[in-house]
């Protein structure tokens, strides 16, 4: 029909919906409020829409209450905070239930298809989520037909004869500008630690915005990824172009993206259109933490407002001022801790944009809801590096957010975590970060083709490194401190991770798989201020001895204190230890006159290796 009369559609005090994201039907939504003269409190249900929600404005209370599930968009989040508008905290996986079980009942549900094909079926195109439930429930459906709505596969398709009023009327997509990550270091480095934790094959969900964005941008030489997110972006788009997400080791609807709905330009809206590449699929499918833990491998990439230091993710408020949603965060977070080898991601840049607040908190803010709990968060991700907090005690999750915390709050962090007896007293908050390991703070090492990571001891290896100490023999204990100590108390353990590395040095090699860490070998030196120089010692587990671990470890701290202006390296070997003696000799160690019998006092001038490296070259 060519023109709706809504007074014989709709009653007032009415409950219906309204399309979703791209696919929001504003300009039906515009016929409404222009003819709707004898309708009022009609409640408007809604996720996030593309749109200026001008039906959430003052002048409009009258005849509409938005009661939404996302809040999105300036216009709907005034009115939710000043109390115009109700937000309705729900999984996106769990609103079909609402609807279809009489929870929340509509009336009549306004959304936006393309044209039928010849078979009758018209697409809902980018954005199926909760639409198609919405539409299968309300007692009345009436649909904006778009020229311009795509045509998408997989379960996107309603017939004409689900559908009561038909309501012609072309209009472009709305498109979403592009996050802009440019010149932004913080965001970048975020998204270089995040593509760290994606390995060659994993499968993904990405949230919305820079960090998500950043991330992608940085995933450009992985190979064989895969996608099964409620969103897809253009970002995804560049990277299926680009050959990078292919889905062929996806374990869950291989050789296909999964998705609810898409959010982008107008190249992303004409990527979609009759891709069969890509399957939108209602939200109750798409989000299901079971149909998500199906993809091996699945990595969630969400944001948050602020983490505290148990590992609680605040992400849809402020304070006592609601911002956005719950939306599919916990959906997907529970999916992949419970997928095979999968990997819940929150990531935040560790202050606010004024860096006058931190967002790494001790406690969350008076007022804000806990929207992700600890228990399902495995990895935070800062521009200072990724805290890993599953399995970890309290006191341990504290020790890896305030290592990830900005620097100028983590001593305030650790003051204000005390209060609570999480940290020992024993625990002094030193500088535990090596620049000269190179931007990302840890470097990629294969021994016997296993991966391994180098890089500094942190404060939250304690543990670790107690257990590293009761794996050694008491050859390896004897052959390393000359004696057989037999016991590494916690507190001991603590004051040998807790070092000032900006003046000292301890390195790890560290076995990480997945939220799994096991120290293999540590090399340290102490700085000896009165000769520029510093003593250093080395012990590796005994499975590792001889597959060139304490050599790499020597290597990098040859390197480090040469930065760090050095004017030499000593070290103390016990005259039996042969295998330490040819690894220190083979990096240029001298042999001095040593007073102690039974060991061998070993030398490096690092001025004369210098004058000897400039001249050669």
């Amino acid at each position: 029909m060519s023109k709706l009369d809504w007074s014989k559609l709709l009653k007032s005090g009415q409950r219906i919906f309204i399309g979703s994201h791209a696919a929001v039907p504003t300009a039906l939504i515009d016929d409404l409020i222009e003819n709707a003269k004898h309708l009022h409190d009609i409640e408007i249900v809604q996720l996030m829409t593309l749109s200026d929600n001008k039906w959430a404005l003052p002048e409009h209370q009258q005849l509409f209450k938005v009661n939404t599930f996302f809040i999105g968009g300036d216009n709907v989040r005034s009115a939710v905070n000043e109390g115009r508008a109700d937000y309705t905290p729900c999984f996106i996986s769990d609103i079909p239930n609402l609807f279809n079980n009489g929870i929340l009942p509509l009336d009549a549900a306004l959304i936006m298809v393309s044209p039928a094909d010849q078979y009758g079926y018209h697409s809902m195109g980018v954005s199926v989520d909760v639409v198609a439930a919405a539409a299968k429930s309300a007692n009345t459906v009436i649909a904006q037909v778009n020229e311009h709505m795509p045509v998408t596969f997989g379960q996107s398709f309603l017939h004409k004869n689900q559908i009561d009023y038909f309501w012609y009327h072309d209009q472009p997509l709305p498109e979403l500008p592009q996050p802009d990550t440019v010149d932004n270091k913080i965001i970048e480095r975020i998204g270089q630690y995040i593509a760290l934790l994606v390995r060659d094959g994993c499968t993904l969900q990405i949230g919305l915005g820079r960090i998500c964005a950043a991330a992608l941008h940085y995933l450009g030489n992985h190979k064989d990824l895969g996608v099964h997110s409620e969103l897809i972006t253009d970002d995804i788009m560049n990277l299926m172009l680009q050959g990078v997400i292919n889905n062929r080791k996806k374990t869950f609807h291989p050789n296909k993206i999964v998705t609810s709905f898409c959010m982008g330009s107008q190249a992303l809206y004409d990527f979609v259109d009759r891709n069969p590449h890509i399957g939108f699929y209602p939200s109750e499918y798409v989000n299901s933490p079971t149909n998500v833990a199906r993809n091996d491998n699945l990595i969630a990439i969400n944001s948050a407002i602020e983490v505290d230091l148990t590992g609680q993710v605040v992400s849809d408020s402020i304070g006592h001022q609601f911002y956005s949603g719950i939306g599919g965060q916990v959906d997907f977070s529970r999916g992949a801790s419970l997928s095979q080898g999968g990997k819940p991601v929150i990531a935040l840049p560790s202050t606010t944009q004024d860096g006058k607040t931190s967002r790494i908190v001790a406690h969350i803010r008076e007022g804000a809801g806990v929207v992700t709990s600890r228990g399902h968060v495995h990895y935070v991700v800062t521009e200072f590096g990724v805290a890993s907090l599953r399995g970890k005690s309290i006191r341990e999750r504290a020790l890896e957010l305030i290592r990830v915390a900005h620097p100028k709050f983590r001593q305030q962090l650790l003051q204000q975590v005390r209060q609570h007896y999480w940290v020992p007293n024993y625990h002094q908050l030193t500088p535990s970060d090596v620049p000269e390991l190179g931007d990302i703070g840890f470097k990629k090492i294969t021994f016997a083709g296993e991966e391994f990571d180098l890089r500094p001891l942190y404060p939250s290896d304690e543990r670790r490194l107690q257990e590293f100490f009761y794996s050694h023999t008491k050859e390896t204990l004897q052959l390393r401190y000359n004696a057989v100590p037999t016991q590494m108390s916690r507190e001991k353990s603590c004051t040998l991770v807790s070092i000032d590395q900006s003046v000292d040095l301890a390195l790890c090699i560290v076995r990480q798989k997945g939220s799994a860490a096991k120290i293999m070998a540590v090399g340290r030196y102490y700085y000896i201020e009165s000769h520029n120089s510093c003593e250093v010692a080395f012990v590796t587990r005994e499975h590792y001895q001889g597959q060139g671990m304490a050599s790499v470890l020597l290597q990098e701290m040859i390197r480090i204190a040469q930065l760090r202006g050095l004017d030499s390296m000593q070290a103390v070997v016990l005259v039996n230890n042969k295998p330490m003696l040819n690894v220190f000799e083979k990096s240029g160690f001298v042999r001095q006159a040593s007073d102690e019998p039974g060991e061998v006092m070993l030398k490096l001038e690092l001025k004369q290796n210098e004058t000897q490296e400039e001249s050669s070259s």
